[in-house]
């Protein structure tokens, strides 16, 4: 808390205290309307998970209407009902949170919310992407989109066999860490992001120029009206 440092001068603040308590301030007179333009960019990791639970907490009970500016989606997607995602000054998808992270409509969206995303045509569960055909678990006729996350993308030495899915050979771009696991960059016949455990890495030797095959079940492959 900020308890201790209520005798302080306004410049003997860090940045991130500074921010706490214009923000305190801002919640304490309950406004009608609440502008907030990245308000827990200076704060360290432990302290913004902390700020951010609390900050949830008081724009539930908030009477008046909050405005959000934000370049974090982790901050948009807890604190905000309703998103309007502005790309090179231009909007280019809104709606509620669980609308936006199920169906992005742009490759930016898309990475925001941590999927691949393609654009196709659609006849049933079908939908052709360039040379690719995907079997999807949803039933679309028309331009669409298709999207799956890169958790759902499986790697393989060879095609493999098994359960309805979705199989392409594809080339290793990139490896990096990402969280706790590797996430691989693959280029083919459509362009995607798959992530592996350090374990599945190794097994399989990954590395740029690798060929390798990819595989994504139907059931996790979304398909919806472009």
């Amino acid at each position: 808390g900020l308890g201790g440092q209520a005798r302080q001068l306004p410049r003997q603040l860090s940045g991130g205290q500074a921010q706490r308590v214009a923000l305190a301030r801002a919640l304490a007179v309950e406004p009608t309307l609440l502008l907030l333009d990245e308000p827990l960019a200076a704060l360290d990791a432990r302290t913004r998970l902390d700020t951010r639970a609390e900050l949830q907490r008081h724009l539930g009970d908030h009477p008046g209407a909050t405005l959000l500016v934000t370049h974090d989606p982790l901050d948009a997607l807890v604190l905000a009902d309703r998103l309007v995602i502005v790309e090179q000054g231009r909007v280019v998808q809104e709606g509620d949170a669980a609308t936006v992270t199920a169906r992005p409509r742009t490759d930016y969206v898309a990475r925001l919310v941590g999927l691949n995303l393609h654009r196709g045509r659609a006849d049933g569960h079908s939908v052709r992407v360039g040379e690719l055909t995907l079997t999807a678990a949803d039933r679309v006729d028309g331009d669409a989109f298709v999207a799956f996350p890169p958790a759902a993308v499986a790697l393989h030495k060879a095609r493999p066999d098994g359960s309805p899915r979705n199989v392409w050979p594809a080339t290793v771009t990139g490896v990096q860490r990402h969280g706790d696991n590797l996430r691989v960059q693959l280029d083919g016949p459509i362009a995607v992001a798959a992530d592996v455990t350090p374990a599945a890495a190794a097994h399989l030797h990954l590395a740029s120029g690798q060929p390798v095959w990819a595989a994504v079940k139907a059931a996790e492959t979304r398909a919806y009206p472009a």
